[in-house]
């Protein structure tokens, strides 16, 4: 998106709350100004640190879902005891409590002190996992019994049925969750800002405290983040397409 379209938007957003009483300050991110094009990138400056944090969250996440999923599913009770405990213990702690608990106390109970980058990411990435989890058994759970026995059949060990038979027809009611799953993360790495981390949020924050216009420029963070989701949501939804042929 060109700045000029960004302008556009934001001239639009004025145009439509001209009844409203207050002063709209839009200059301050006015790409044809010189200070609003420097506001204007050092507020997009923020993009790659949001991007960043987001992909490895969710990378990692997907990683222990389908790990604390696979516990869930086992016959042995002790396995499944502890997918039940981290499950219900993990998505019953808020985000900003564990990114806080990540960040300050690791250093103080077990003396590993973590960057606010990394630390967003384990919070970020442990949060969403027992989501994930849940998603994932309920996925291999809605494959019918009959395709497990007939795997079986074939002479193939857990994992060759998991990853040759099971999970490629469980992946087709696994993405779209998945996919919601993926939007929360960039929506929930926003929380990364309060221990420092230069993400979208952040330099907003900071703009804000410069120039005073609050208004203006949380506006524009939320088309930032209105056009990432956007963009996810794009090619999740072609896959999801590209999946439903087969």
């Amino acid at each position: 998106m060109s700045y000029k379209l960004i302008f556009f938007l934001l001239s639009s957003l004025l145009l439509s709350s001209c009844s409203s009483n207050y002063n709209w300050g839009w200059y301050i991110i006015n790409p044809f100004l010189d200070s609003g094009s420097t506001n204007i990138a050092f507020l997009v400056s923020g993009l790659y640190i949001t991007i960043l944090i987001s992909f490895f969250s969710i990378l990692i996440s997907l990683f222990l879902g389908f790990v604390i999923a696979i516990t869930g599913l086992s016959k042995n009770k002790y396995l499944s005891l502890f997918n039940r405990i981290y499950v219900e213990i993990v998505r019953s702690i808020p985000l900003l409590v564990l990114l806080l608990w990540v960040y300050y106390g690791l250093p103080i109970l077990v003396g590993l002190s973590l960057t606010p980058f990394l630390a967003g990411i384990v919070s970020l990435a442990i949060s969403d996992s027992a989501f994930e989890a849940e998603i994932f058994r309920a996925g291999i759970l809605s494959i019918p019994k009959g395709q497990h026995e007939a795997s079986k059949s074939l002479g193939l060990n857990s994992w060759q049925r998991m990853r040759y038979i099971i999970f490629p027809q469980a992946l087709r009611f696994i993405l779209p969750p998945i996919g919601n799953q993926f939007v929360y993360i960039i929506k929930m790495s926003s929380l990364v800002s309060i221990v420092g981390l230069a993400d979208l949020t952040r330099k907003a924050n900071e703009l804000v405290v410069t120039v005073y216009r609050p208004l203006e420029i949380y506006t524009f963070l939320v088309l930032e983040y209105l056009l990432l989701i956007i963009i996810m949501t794009y090619f999740i939804r072609l896959l999801e397409k590209k999946l439903s042929k087969y």
